[in-house]
């Protein structure tokens, strides 16, 4: 089965679309990988399926589907501008929402992880304190500084880059004051050094994270 859009539904009535990508055989637990402020976008739907690869059921959420549908764009200083503009309108308490939906919709493997960036790494970090996920893993989610002194109560590891102009490294420090039993790591690289469509890009570093984060979902789901 290929990878496909499907349309979930939240608790409170809310209807939206996710990027579904089924393993070859059986599953052997769900993941939930959790957009950048760019949509589910070509970079997201990449993951997840890397994801699906690997043997996981993974779903991505169209969370800003809330407020703009079906929003799928690049990394210019155009696209950033909108992105930003359209998570400035977005209800945090209603993210949890459709987060908890796309988790339940894989649920009935028992384990499930989640993982993020950016703005989904925040979403993986918050989703980590306040629903049941298994494991999660957050790659530069600078608005956790707002969140740290919530306490993941699933597994969690967080990815950061040394050279992120976004996200200083006192604000990692901040974070990892707040919860010190949260494994921080760091890369020589910038923001969004994981994904191959930014002038960020950094190989190196993406793989180290990746090499992490799978064997934490080993680990844990």
């Amino acid at each position: 089965m290929a990878a496909e859009f499907v349309t979930l539904t939240a608790s409170d009535g809310h209807k939206f679309q996710a990027w579904w990508a089924p393993p070859a055989g059986q599953a052997k637990a769900g993941i939930v990988v959790i957009q950048e402020i760019f949509g589910v976008n070509g970079h997201i739907r990449d993951v997840t399926e890397r994801f699906a690869k690997l043997g996981y059921l993974a779903v991505a959420p169209a969370l800003f589907d809330r407020v703009h549908r079906g929003l799928d764009i690049g990394y210019t200083e155009a696209d950033v501008a909108k992105g930003r503009e359209i998570m400035g309108k977005l209800d945090w308490e209603k993210v949890p929402l459709d987060v908890e939906a796309a988790r339940a919709s894989v649920s009935s493997l028992g384990s499930v992880g989640i993982t993020g960036y950016c703005f989904g790494g925040t979403v993986a970090w918050l989703a980590a304190a306040r629903l049941k996920f298994n494991a999660a893993v957050c790659y530069y989610g600078g608005a956790i500084q707002r969140f740290k002194n919530e306490k993941p109560i699933a597994p969690t590891i967080c990815h950061f880059g040394k050279e992120d102009h976004g996200i200083p490294l006192t604000t990692v420090d901040e974070i990892k004051a707040a919860q010190p039993q949260i494994p921080m790591f760091l890369y020589d690289a910038g923001h969004g050094f994981a994904c191959d469509q930014r002038g960020s890009f950094n190989e190196a570093a993406r793989d180290e994270a990746w090499k992490r984060t799978t064997a934490h979902f080993a680990k844990f789901l």
